[in-house]
């Protein structure tokens, strides 16, 4: 069983059934992705790389990437090769870690377990969100998942739970709603963790505008704040669908999708 070194956990939400249904096993071979950046401050601590995985199966109703949901489209590619480039992007990019999100990386738990490992062994830290309960999570991996038992082994700083809309969280960073906690399950952001449970934190959004005029968005905001954000801006450029389109190093199987 995993436990927390330091924790802000959550509160409330008991009731929600999001997040209770064990996720379906997925190969460690092969990761389905949506977007990487090198280097980012609003998805974790410090300055860190990113990586948006393709499907989730907890569906939060007003979840902020919804167009993640979907186990098609993307770009499938092998796990290790793709997360070896990243984490020599991030470095080069002065990250100190790579944060997983999505998208629902314990849906691909072995692929994410994959990347995990990989970013570790470059001497980064590894952050995963996810909105699966750790308890749920904890009794699944002892029931036999060692798909999960791998990625929360390989995971420094976990944020869990689904997202709750009834239940909006202004007073803690990363985290949409009071329900979800943030958890050090290693030394490595014990004492962020702490800080935050003693003093809260605020949220950042980071919006980038391409030279053609397309808007990609990630860090965390309400809805109502980031429908009037983008009404004055224009469509966001990171569906899995334009992702794909885009993506060189896709399957033949992807692009005839």
């Amino acid at each position: 069983m995993i436990q927390a070194i330091a924790e802000s956990p959550g509160r409330g939400g008991e009731t929600s059934l999001l997040g209770t249904v064990a996720p379906a096993r997925w190969t460690a071979e092969t990761l389905r992705w949506s977007r990487f950046l090198p280097a980012t401050a609003a998805e974790g601590p410090g300055v860190r790389a990113a990586v948006w995985l393709q499907g989730c199966a907890v569906h939060c109703p007003e979840c902020f990437n919804p167009q993640l949901w979907a186990d098609r489209g993307g770009v499938v590619t092998d796990a290790r090769a793709i997360a070896e480039e990243w984490a020599q992007r991030a470095t080069a990019a002065g990250a100190e870690g790579v944060t997983l999100l999505g998208g629902e990386p314990f849906d691909q738990a072995g692929a994410a377990a994959s990347v995990a490992r990989v970013f570790r062994e470059a001497g980064l830290g590894v952050m995963t969100f996810t909105g699966y309960p750790l308890d749920r999570l904890n009794a699944w991996a002892a029931a036999g998942r060692d798909d999960l038992t791998a990625l929360l082994d390989a995971t420094d700083l976990l944020c869990d739970g689904p997202y709750l809309r009834d239940l909006p969280d202004l007073e803690r960073p990363w985290v949409g709603s009071r329900n979800q906690g943030i958890r050090a399950l290693t030394d490595r952001y014990a004492d962020d963790v702490r800080r935050i449970a003693s003093d809260g934190g605020a949220d950042r959004l980071e919006v980038r505008i391409a030279r053609d005029g397309t808007v990609a968005v990630n860090g965390w905001a309400t809805d109502a704040a980031l429908a009037a954000l983008l009404d004055d801006l224009g469509p966001r450029a990171d569906s899995p669908a334009q992702i794909a389109a885009g993506a060189p190093e896709r399957t033949r199987a992807e692009a005839a999708r």
